[in-house]
């Protein structure tokens, strides 16, 4: 019976994420990258300044900037950096992170329109707080006639949140790589409806759980909280454990890009498969990038929708960072410790196995510090996965509901249910079920960035016009009040 369902989760995987899809999705990143003339190369810089901006007053939102971007990031960097690559690359070899970071260099653009547009279109809800997302720029931008369309991306992200990139995928791999560190030949077991699980898998998942728990219960500003912490914490932990693994294997790193290289077009496979090759590596490589930086998905305009900021042009530009933090850095540093260590063609290894593997043969310490090292980064960036997501589905959910505060409640409680059954998913169909939702979410957002293309390039024209005129005007009054103090010296002498 399982057997079967794992059989046809894979066959609709291998629909919703075939050919179509990966065309969609980068044909988007490449309309928007040409109508906003590359701004996610030459605007980066400013994006990072407003990131710290932090003058609130009058401004319309709940949270900071910087706090919307790292519930945005709390909600992406999880288990697709650490155990999300490690699946890409052992399914599609070396070359999936190639598409990956093409998935990431034009999801930019797309992040950065999606979360502007998520700004401009925003609403107030009954009680005072900020609501926002796809299904407001679907509905206001394209008009009421899509409404439709706004639901169907409503109900897929409720979908998401509960079967997919929120709840299951995270925690599993978070128990999973507790039991791998604790207790890797799983000698202490417990006995659960007819299953054997280890022990530290059971504590891990309750302890999780009530964790996760105590922090929903405080709404989106405990969520932001919590992430702010966290977030930049961990990122900055991992990323210097995986610059201290490239730094020790540094000769090794041209042969890793020619891996990926040429793993990306198939030019190591045999001449018949090279074409297999290279579609497993697009598909998995893209799959799994928008998995992890979620651009194009919709989700992380939700967060960033509560920014307290008056410009969308702006909030979009400290949101588009999100993909460069995720991808072309995290997921860069941990696909090439795979490679280079080797780590994804050991037989019998998956998922955090795989990394985990990696950090110990690529770092200078004892093997159990470089797990615990990993374990404690995948522990935290999956926690906060959990946290983000709950608040995108909760949305998607006020938004179905018309605001049904009970309704929301209630299904707080189903999503932390979720957590507590999600460490005794298997890990195949986990991430086939994440897949599927994923894709699914995708498709209403896509269209609606297709269709308000026009929008999010004539509202970045006009900002940046303004923005040149102030400087200007500046310009003029500086040499204003020179010549006038110029004048007035010459009158005294």
């Amino acid at each position: 019976m399982l057997h079967s369902i794992n059989d046809f989760l894979v066959t609709l995987d291998g629909y919703v994420w075939g050919m179509p899809l990966i065309v969609l999705i980068l044909f988007t990143g490449l309309l928007l990258t040409i109508r906003l003339h590359g701004m996610q190369f030459s605007k980066i810089g400013m994006g990072f300044r407003l990131m710290f901006k932090n003058d609130k007053s009058g401004k319309q939102g709940e949270v900071s900037s910087f706090a919307a971007l790292c519930t945005a990031l709390s909600a992406t960097i999880g288990t697709g950096n650490i155990v999300g690559v490690a699946t890409a690359i052992c399914a599609g070899g070396p070359g999936a992170l190639f598409w990956m970071w093409l998935a990431a260099l034009v999801g930019t653009g797309t992040k950065y329109a999606e979360c502007m547009l998520a700004v401009k279109y925003r609403s107030e809800a009954k009680d005072g707080h900020i609501i926002g997302g796809p299904f407001y720029y679907i509905e206001k931008g394209m008009g009421p006639k899509w409404k439709w369309l706004a639901k169907i991306f409503a109900v897929f992200g409720v979908m998401v949140g509960l079967f997919g990139i929120g709840t299951f995928t995270q925690i599993n791999g978070i128990t999973s790589a507790v039991k791998n560190f604790f207790d890797p030949n799983t000698v202490n077991t417990v006995s659960i409806l007819g299953m054997d699980y280890s022990v530290a898998t059971v504590v891990s998942g309750v302890i999780l759980t009530v964790c996760v728990a105590l922090v929903l219960i405080g709404g989106l500003k405990r969520i932001s909280s919590v992430a702010q912490v966290v977030v930049p914490f961990m990122a900055i932990l991992y990323i210097a454990f995986g610059l201290l693994i490239l730094l020790l294997n540094f000769t090794k790193i041209p042969d890793a890009f020619v891996q990926i290289f040429q793993g990306a077009f198939g030019l190591r496979a045999a001449a018949g498969g090279a074409v297999g090759a290279m579609v497993m590596a697009m598909q998995k490589g893209i799959a799994r990038g928008i998995f992890s930086n979620e651009a194009g998905i919709g989700s992380a305009p939700i967060a960033a929708a509560a920014a307290q900021v008056d410009e969308p042009v702006e909030q979009g530009l400290v949101s588009m960072l999100g993909t460069v933090i995720d991808t072309i850095m995290i997921c860069t540093m941990t696909g090439l410790a795979i490679i280079i260590t080797g780590a994804w063609q050991v037989e019998g290894l998956e998922g955090a196995a795989v990394t985990t593997f990696a950090f110990q043969n690529g770092l200078p310490f004892p093997a159990v510090v470089s797990s615990f090292a990993l374990m404690l980064c995948l522990v935290f960036f999956a926690f906060t996965t959990i946290l983000g997501w709950d608040y995108y589905s909760e949305r998607c959910l006020e938004y179905l509901t018309n605001e049904n505060t009970k309704v929301v409640n209630v299904y707080r409680w189903i999503y932390i249910a979720c957590v507590f059954i999600g460490p005794y998913m298997t890990v195949s169909a986990v991430w086939t079920i994440a897949d599927i939702v994923n894709g699914l979410m995708a498709i209403p957002n896509l269209i609606a960035l297709l269709a308000l293309s026009g929008v999010v390039s004539a509202e970045t024209k006009k900002y940046f016009d303004k923005k040149k005129a102030e400087k200007v005007a500046d310009l003029a009054n500086k040499v204003t009040h020179i010549n006038n103090d110029f004048d007035d010296e010459s009158a005294v002498s």
